[in-house]
């Protein structure tokens, strides 16, 4: 109606989500931005593990937890036991997804699966990230980051010419594995407004990886060819790297018709526009080493921020290479507000972390809430969603079937 206050998007659907250390969190993650209410199911003893990761600390709590556990509740519950079960199933019954992260089979040891749930709650969709895919020999090795950019082939085009291989330095196969369960879950709940029904969700991090191979994975699939690393290049343009200038370096993207010209009339060199060795991409290309050495003797007779004017007053791409305070500082990141203040009311913390890059125009601007402490809502959620009794909820926690927040602490240091 006029004058009604838009909410979140995701503000009728509710998430359980059993996350560990990245992927899985960083898909709840995501969910809660966008205004959905996600449950953090976490284990009574010592909850996810992310709390314990250094090197940062507050007050007991990690900051790796804090930057990736904002707008959750936290509900602390032994799913190995009969009585912790039944708790997880009643919570199902008002839910909508079931996201986790767990190394495979584990779901279906616990017996929080999707084939056990649906008898529960017909309409849930259960999402869950795990390293190799059901259809894998190798379901049921352990997985990490490192281990799918190596056996991805991300590893292989990552580093310089001649040089070893490398991992990018952040997690993009957890990261790109959350992004694609929120694809999964959203699709899942559209499809379910026809259905009615719920559906099973399987993102392997290994598939994210081989997903990212896009164009590169053409290229060999029709030719055969097993390309190598390109350092900061892209073997199929040309220039579209890293120049050195006389104090650092800086990216540059000249590779069109029209930049390329933009770019010699930059560099005050007519010659070079004319050099047949360079005056198509094709011939750039197939002449690389000797245009990077030209780049190179005329990139270093300037410095970097003399460099970037020149190139962006000539409409040239350009950019510099950031480290991470640069990058966290950089007006355009503040202008998009993509560094936030975050309240963390449990250990009284106001932090800073990186925001919700979705930005729409039909729901107001995303909430950033406290990450919680390990059980700090069990107690809320349970009297709450299942309308358990005050007797009932103290006989659970006197049992350890769940645990609320006045257990000890899980993290360590200051």
């Amino acid at each position: 109606m006029p004058g009604e206050e838009m909410k979140p998007s995701l503000s009728d659907i509710r998430v359980l989500e059993l996350g560990q250390v990245l992927a899985g969190p960083y898909a709840g993650m995501i969910l809660g931005d966008l205004g959905a209410d996600v449950i953090k199911i976490e284990p009574p003893l010592d909850g996810d593990s992310a709390r314990r990761t250094p090197p940062h600390f507050h007050g007991g709590e990690s900051i790796y937890f804090m930057a990736l556990n904002r707008n959750k509740k936290s509900v602390a519950i032994d799913l190995a036991s009969a009585e912790g079960l039944r708790v997880f199933h009643d919570l199902v019954k008002t839910s909508d997804v079931v996201l986790d992260n767990l190394r495979y089979g584990v779901a279906e040891k616990l017996r929080i699966d999707h084939e056990v749930l649906r008898a529960h709650n017909p309409r849930i969709i259960c999402c869950s990230i795990n390293g190799y895919g059901s259809d894998s020999p190798d379901r049921f090795k352990p997985s990490f980051d490192l281990m799918m950019q190596a056996r991805g082939g991300g590893m292989s085009l990552t580093g310089e010419p001649g040089g070893p291989p490398l991992r990018m330095g952040i997690s993009v196969s957890d990261h790109v594995a959350g992004i694609y369960a929120v694809v999964g879950i959203l699709a899942a709940l559209h499809a379910r407004e026809r259905t009615g029904e719920g559906q099973r969700i399987e993102v392997p991090l290994f598939a994210t990886m081989i997903s990212l191979l896009s164009y590169e994975a053409a290229f060999h699939l029709y030719s055969g060819d097993i390309p190598g690393p390109v350092g900061s290049g892209h073997r199929s343009l040309m220039p579209y790297n890293a120049v050195t200038t006389l104090d650092g370096h800086i990216v540059i993207d000249a590779h069109l018709p029209k930049f390329w010209s933009l770019l010699c009339k930059a560099l005050d060199d007519a010659d070079l526009e004319k050099d047949p060795r360079f005056h198509t991409l094709d011939a750039r290309n197939c002449n690389r080493r000797e245009l990077m050495d030209i780049l190179k003797e005329r990139f270093s007779s300037r410095t970097s921020r003399e460099w970037l004017e020149i190139l962006s007053e000539s409409g040239i791409p350009c950019a510099p290479i950031n480290d991470l305070q640069a990058a966290l500082n950089d007006p355009t990141t503040l202008a998009l507000n993509m560094v936030v203040d975050i309240d963390h009311t449990g250990v009284g913390l106001r932090f800073r972390a990186t925001g919700n890059p979705v930005r729409m125009s039909g729901a107001e601007n995303t909430r950033y809430g406290s990450p919680p402490l390990l059980g700090e809502h069990t107690e809320e959620v349970l009297r709450g969603l299942p309308g358990y009794s005050d007797e009932k909820v103290a006989g659970l926690l006197r049992r350890g079937a769940v645990r609320g927040q006045s257990g000890p602490r899980t993290g360590e240091g200051t």
